[in-house]
């Protein structure tokens, strides 16, 4: 894949250096993403992250997003207007379909989002500098029109590649006349910005193709929290003896099953070690639009080796992910450098192996080949899948060292300080400094230079 100029950050390989103080006064940073805590998805958990991270380094921080939930489960109704760890939160009124509805409902509850994030960018004149997401699509349209018409500093955050998504997914044909007017729409902000962050050499190169300029491109991964997900010995792993996992081999899938993802050599693997090897146990967690795909192939297969669970807390991720004995995650071959999978940081901050079904070359087969943090295997090798897990199985030496090998990776390169320390180094290259009697003010507010906050002060 392309990668001149790619990284206009620091290597993200090198050891990580705790960030500097804040060299300018403060900016004002708006963030605009359908999704915000208490948000289960990924999007919105990675978001508040970064926008806490940046309000305890002394910036003024405002969020847009949508009041209506990703997940319901949990009953949750967020206020309009909130003040959370030094945030500001406006969560604009949605339809309240919600994402498990039909194409044509999420449809218009992005249109009604869409709309509202117009006017309120437009009639805006409060922010120096616009982040803007990729949930929905298109959400980069907004910023990109600030920095034309008002003269904003705008940076798209790429988490996924749309309309790449749909194409390769066969929703969407890129020759037709909608294919053809979201392309343009999707590329002109991706253009003229400020910077555009991509989770990967592979991403990168799906926006060189579409003539972003390499030195406007920047590589941040997304991240886990490490010191929240760390290793932990299954004998103080309360959660795993509560499921019943003690004895047993488990082969872990935790997140969203989306249409991004295959999961047929997965279930062949299941298939074939299921009568020989009921040590083995394969758990499923988390939910999304294929999570009733395979419980459906499980129960006509007649397989008794798996079982399914609602998405933990995100609070319960230091037990969830450790409970396991290795992880599983997969991407289809046609989604390479348009998804990156996130849960594989989660994975290896737990300290145990990973198994990877999808595309030869993408930013998670590489990592592990690199990292020796686990297998990745391409489409169709299911036996071979099945070999690796028996492997582990019966070899826990073996697993343990792979599990060393994804910690260490994690700790440099993937842990959230790393991140969003590099986060801050390309906002605050951005910013500059406020003009006018605003630098005056927020001087004050400035932290001193003996005295650099920690990127973790306002994490809840």
């Amino acid at each position: 894949a392309p990668r001149t100029g790619a990284r206009r950050l620091r290597d993200p390989t090198a050891p990580f250096r705790p960030p500097l103080p804040i060299p300018v006064p403060v900016a004002r940073l708006l963030f605009v993403n359908q999704f915000y805590w208490p948000d289960l998805a990924s999007t919105g958990q990675h978001l508040t992250d970064l926008c806490e991270h940046l309000a305890g380094r002394g910036h003024e921080v405002r969020v847009l997003c949508s009041s209506g939930a990703y997940l319901d489960a949990a009953g949750r109704v967020a206020p309009a207007r909130e003040q959370r760890q030094g945030v500001s939160i406006r969560r604009l009124p949605g339809l309240g379909f919600g994402q498990r509805s039909s194409l044509g409902r999420r449809a218009a509850e992005y249109a009604a989002f869409h709309l509202q994030v117009a006017r309120a960018t437009a009639a805006s004149s409060w922010p120096d500098l616009i982040v803007t997401l990729t949930t929905p699509p298109l959400l980069g349209l907004w910023g990109a029109l600030a920095q034309a018409l008002l003269g904003r500093r705008h940076v798209p955050f790429v988490m996924d590649l749309h309309p790449d998504a749909e194409f390769a997914l066969g929703l969407l044909r890129r020759e037709s006349l909608l294919g053809r007017a979201l392309e343009a729409l999707n590329a002109w902000p991706l253009r003229r910005a400020d910077r555009a962050v991509v989770l990967g050499p592979h991403m990168a190169a799906r926006l060189l193709a579409k003539g972003v300029d390499p030195a406007r491109l920047a590589e941040i991964p997304v991240w886990a929290d490490g010191q929240a997900v760390r290793p932990r010995p299954h004998a103080h792993n309360e959660l795993r003896r509560r499921l019943g996992w003690n004895g047993r081999f488990v082969v872990l899938y935790s997140g969203n099953a989306g249409l991004v993802h295959r999961f047929d050599e997965l279930l062949d693997a299941m298939q074939r070690v299921g009568a020989t090897h009921p040590r083995i146990l394969f758990a499923f967690v988390g939910g999304g639009p294929r999570r009733r795909e395979i419980e459906a192939e499980v129960a006509r297969r007649g397989l008794t080796n798996a079982e399914f669970h609602a998405y933990f807390p995100r609070e319960m991720l230091g037990e969830s992910l450790p409970a396991a004995d290795a992880h599983f995650l997969s991407l289809r071959d046609e989604q390479a450098g348009i998804a990156v999978p996130g849960k594989l940081y989660g994975a290896m901050a737990s300290g145990r192996p990973v198994l990877f079904v999808g595309p030869e070359r993408c930013e998670s087969a590489d990592t592990l080949r690199q990292s020796g943090a686990g297998y990745a295997f391409r489409s169709g090798e299911g036996l071979a899948l099945s070999e690796a897990i028996l492997t582990l199985a019966e070899d826990p030496r073996r697993a343990a060292e792979l599990g060393r090998r994804a910690r260490a990776e994690f700790e440099r390169r993937f842990d959230r300080p790393v991140c969003l320390a590099a986060w801050s180094e390309l906002i605050e290259g951005l910013v500059g400094r406020p003009a006018g009697s605003r630098a005056a003010a927020a001087g004050a507010q400035a932290p001193s230079a003996g005295a650099a906050p920690s990127p973790d002060r306002q994490r809840a």
